[in-house]
């Protein structure tokens, strides 16, 4: 859409001036003569769609967004309109990139859309979970509670994404260094060694000579190595973005041994914090569902998840698909079967993510004490068996200057 800045005649004849967002000056003029105002002259801002799409390097932190959902939580809670809280935060707000979708979102509702449909319209901003929840909000008239809800959400989901970027950073670090070490010896090293083992006549051994020929292809053809490991990936990613591949690759990660349990605990987790904020603001079970499969980051989950949605449609009870699914844990099945028993499906919920977000974060506790030396370990391995493979036809040498 583009930003026009316009000037109008009211009911009374008074000028009346600002901006907007329309697809055309038609439609501009349409929305004006339906707000009561005569144009009397419209002129672009700008003729790129939004500024969320060009390449401004402000990236909006997950930290903004939160304190974004909270002050607009709180000025509403106090009584100030929409309206006027979205120009009270847009004047507050640091990142421009925030700052223009707030803006746009409060020409859009001065244009006569509610506050979910301006929100609709950026969505690499705010998420489909948002735009349904702050609809359910609308339509319950606790707008307010409903966005502290969402930052409370949001704020438990970056918490949890931190655990475990955190938990894998260190053996991630571990890893990349062990990597760099070893292709410096085997590129460099071995090579100069060898050279001298070969002018002085020295057999060498099966270990040293595959080493060696392995640094020399490395440094000889890196381009061309290079080259395949990107066109792998590729590959591999092109495999995994259509239907099959993504479910292969999906199913795949929750039968991974020992990461596989930690990844469907995160999953768990997951969905039952979405479901549970969701259920809590007054979001439809057949809407949270849909919600939820595009949520969820698992194309196995999903279908699992879509099997509950036509069991619901059935007027079957949720937990009695998720029974049927061997992925989905059965602790947490019979939980949810309690929650809708009980009426409390939403309370339930939040039990469960608070119970495997705990057993979470224990197995990536044991899952770090392990595998920080394992790989202190599989490294010094590594630089040990290439050590000895020096190490060996320099005793030959020695052998031989003896003689």
């Amino acid at each position: 859409m583009t930003v026009y800045n316009y000037k109008a005649r009211d009911s009374k004849g008074s000028a009346v001036k600002g901006a907007m967002e329309a697809p055309s000056v038609d439609e501009l003029s349409l929305k004006l003569h339906k707000m009561g105002y005569m144009p009397v002259q419209i002129k672009a801002v700008n003729k790129f769609p939004d500024l969320e799409f060009s390449f401004i390097p402000n990236r909006i932190s997950t930290e903004d967004k939160i304190m974004f959902y909270l002050q607009l939580s709180n000025l509403i809670n106090s009584g100030i309109s929409i309206m006027s809280a979205l120009n009270i935060l847009s004047k507050q707000i640091e990142n421009r990139r925030l700052r223009s979708a707030i803006l746009s979102v409060a020409r859009s509702i001065e244009s006569g859309e509610s506050f979910s449909a301006a929100l609709s319209g950026h969505p690499r901003i705010f998420s489909r979970l948002m735009i349904s929840m702050a609809r359910a909000g609308e339509a319950s008239g606790k707008l307010g509670a409903i966005l502290a809800r969402f930052a409370e959400y949001t704020e438990k989901q970056a918490e949890l994404s931190q655990k475990i970027k955190g938990a894998l950073f260190y053996p991630a670090l571990l890893l990349c260094a062990g990597v760099a070490v070893i292709m410096l010896i085997v590129t460099f090293l071995i090579p100069q060694f060898t050279q001298i083992f070969l002018k002085a006549g020295i057999k060498l051994p099966l270990a040293t000579l595959i080493l060696y020929n392995f640094g020399m292809f490395i440094k000889n053809y890196w381009l061309s190595v290079i080259f395949i490991l990107v066109f792998i990936y590729f590959v591999v990613k092109y495999s995994i973005d259509t239907a099959v591949g993504a479910l292969a690759w999906d199913t795949l990660k929750l039968k991974l041994p020992v990461v596989g349990v930690l990844y469907l605990r995160a999953l768990v987790v997951r969905f039952a914090r979405t479901f549970s904020t969701l259920a809590a603001s007054g979001v439809p079970i057949l809407e949270s569902l849909n919600i939820l499969r595009d949520v969820i980051g698992n194309k196995r989950m999903a279908q699992v998840i879509d099997n509950a949605r036509f069991s619901v449609e059935r007027g079957e009870r949720i937990s009695d698909s998720f029974r049927l699914a061997s992925d989905f844990p059965g602790d947490a099945v019979h939980m949810i079967a309690v929650g809708e028993e009980t009426g409390d499906i939403d309370g339930m919920l939040k039990k469960i993510a608070d119970i495997y977000e705990m057993y979470l974060g224990y197995s990536i506790k044991k899952l770090t004490v392990i595998i920080e030396p394992l790989f202190l370990v599989i490294m010094g391995g590594m630089v040990g068996l290439i050590m000895l493979s020096m190490l060996l036809p320099i005793f030959d040498m020695i052998k031989i200057l003896r003689h």
